[in-house]
């Protein structure tokens, strides 16, 4: 067992029982040009929240814990978007941006287009687990539950952007399916003003799980190899 330094208490956890779940580090999210660049959202950060990934990634890897990532995207037809009738259409970002901009449609969080993809420092590994997903849940409509559980997953490390959209919607979810969310605080950026982000960490840590920054995780990980 290892005991991390986590916040709003420190938190005894089986690491050979954790996993790292990277929520939507794609171009759409995290370069210029992609969705939320378009959209006038400052992704200013995202560099350096790549960066912090980057660096747990490499950690995680060499300690045996198992990365997931999550990837937003759609069909080109948007037969899985849940159209017109759902409220994914009208309030989802990218959807929203293809309806009200029909130059637009096919290009963003789209499968198979370069706004869809992975950023290139982040790109997946063969052992790794990669999870599409059309909501911004990770466990809606997909099979990371039963992924996580077939490997006997209970603690998971989230990163990713934004915090206050699919980081959230994911870890509130994988509170409900009674898994230990730990959200990696410098590890992720939200969409919109820094009090998001607050805002964010104030409902995991006081509600739905605990915080701590990158380094503490790669410090309790390097146990694992030593």
């Amino acid at each position: 067992m290892a005991m991390l330094i986590a916040k709003p208490q420190p938190l005894k956890i089986d690491l050979r029982k954790a996993a790292v779940v990277v929520v939507d580090m794609q171009n759409a999210f995290a370069a210029k040009g992609g969705m939320l660049d378009i959209a006038g959202v400052d992704i200013s950060g995202a560099a350096q929240v790549v960066r912090t990934i980057r660096g747990m990634l490499d950690a995680a890897r060499r300690a045996g814990l198992p990365v997931v990532h999550l990837q937003m995207g759609y069909k080109p037809d948007l037969s899985n978007s849940g159209g017109p009738a759902s409220p994914n259409w009208h309030k989802e970002l990218a959807m929203h941006l293809m309806t009200c901009r029909p130059e637009l449609k096919g290009k963003l969080l789209t499968e198979g287009t370069w706004d869809f993809a992975i950023v290139e420092e982040l790109q997946p590994q063969p052992e790794d687990l990669v999870v599409v997903k059309t909501r911004y849940s990770g466990f809606q409509g997909t099979t990371l539950d039963s992924q996580l559980r077939m490997r006997g997953i209970q603690y998971l490390f989230i990163t990713g952007i934004a915090t206050n959209v699919c980081v959230e919607s994911t870890l509130r979810h994988a509170y409900f399916l009674d898994y230990w969310p730990i959200l990696i605080a410098d590890g992720a950026m939200q969409a919109g003003p820094p009090a998001l982000q607050d805002a964010t960490v104030f409902n995991v840590e006081n509600f739905f799980g605990w915080t701590m920054q990158s380094q503490n995780f790669l410090a309790a990980v390097k146990s694992l190899n030593s």
